[in-house]
């Protein structure tokens, strides 16, 4: 179990630090492209921090090895894991970062038309995937055509997205990097090649360190007795989900709440939409009670944001009460 233990936690600071190398080189290419931070945050970084989770999923189902039922609990579970964590523990953690200089009643403010758009099209395209679970397995035009659309709703929002940026520019929304390049604090220049030459270091690291956490929670849902589908849809999501968390606190304790928020919010749909599009096709894909569970949940969890997304923004309270949510589902998975 020791070293089941030390694989997943060798692997797991693989890809802290390849999520960390990716979104430090994503938000210079933000500044670089002039975009807006709802781009940046909703689309680059939270395409890159989604990439750990993104990994796991796709090497269970297409590793191709023997055991094909464990590899598509683990997939089934890291999809629909990772919604979770977001919308719930991820923005309650963002609010526990800000509560002592805010207050409870203080609030989190990222821009409003990003966040309504991010939230309207992540329930839409997650309600579609939950009403999936219905659809016969042998039914396959249909969940063709359930998957093809999903694809098309992120397209769309990819779309609307890029569209806005140019106008949230002009009005002050534009994009500047945190921090200096990691390559630049090498010596080396910060331009395009360097650019692109971490962001391929990044991708390269979160592929090797995705394969590896996927043996490691093999190994110890063997050892431990315990669901390949319930430990993928705690433990993997809490793991991969780090780096996200992280860079969402750093940037909403400068005050940087757009970009904090898109982070999540745009990882919320693009996890919402291409990864169930692929879970519909390669997995069986049934409501099973420890799936429908965290489904209801992320689904509350994200009417709740959009709910409480007011002119002024979120208050740290009720992001906070998201946190509560993820607490009660764990209470009631682990229990049952």
């Amino acid at each position: 179990m020791s070293g089941t233990l030390l694989l997943m936690a060798a692997t797991l600071l693989v890809i802290l630090i390849a999520s960390e190398l990716f979104t430090n080189a994503l938000e210079h290419l933000g500044e670089k492209l002039g975009i807006s931070e709802g781009v940046t945050g909703s689309l680059l970084a939270a395409v890159g921090t989604a990439l750990p989770e993104t990994m796991v999923p796709l090497l269970a189902l297409l590793s191709g090895t023997a055991n094909a039922t464990v590899n598509e609990e683990i997939g089934v579970g890291a999809i629909l894991g990772a919604p979770l964590m977001l919308s719930t523990l991820s923005t309650a953690l963002m609010a526990l970062a800000v509560v002592r200089g805010r207050g409870l009643r203080g609030r989190v403010a990222p821009e409003r038309s990003g966040l309504l758009r991010d939230l309207h099209f992540f329930l839409f395209a997650f309600a579609i995937a939950a009403a999936a679970m219905y659809v016969p397995a042998d039914a396959g035009p249909v969940r063709r055509a359930l998957s093809v659309i999903l694809v098309l709703i992120y397209v769309a929002y990819v779309g609307l997205t890029l569209r806005a940026s140019e106008r949230l520019v002009e009005q002050g929304h534009g994009t500047g990097a945190a921090e200096r390049m990691f390559f630049a604090k090498l010596g080396l220049p910060t331009n395009w090649a360097t650019i692109l030459l971490q962001l391929g270091l990044g991708l390269a690291m979160l592929v090797a360190g995705a394969k590896g956490f996927i043996h490691g929670v093999q190994g110890a849902a063997s050892q431990l007795g315990v669901s390949a589908l319930l430990l993928s849809l705690i433990v993997i999501p809490i793991a991969t989900e780090l780096p996200e968390k992280v860079n969402s606190i750093i940037w909403v304790r400068r005050g940087r709440d757009t970009l904090a928020f898109g982070n999540i919010t745009g990882a919320m749909v693009f996890q919402g939409t291409l990864l169930p599009a692929i879970g519909i096709l390669l997995t069986p894909w049934q409501p099973r009670v420890e799936v429908l569970s965290g489904v209801l949940v992320t689904l509350v969890a994200a009417a709740w944001l959009r709910v409480s997304a007011g002119m002024r923004g979120l208050a740290v309270w009720g992001l906070l009460l998201n946190g509560v949510l993820y607490v009660v589902y764990l209470a009631v998975t682990l229990l049952s």
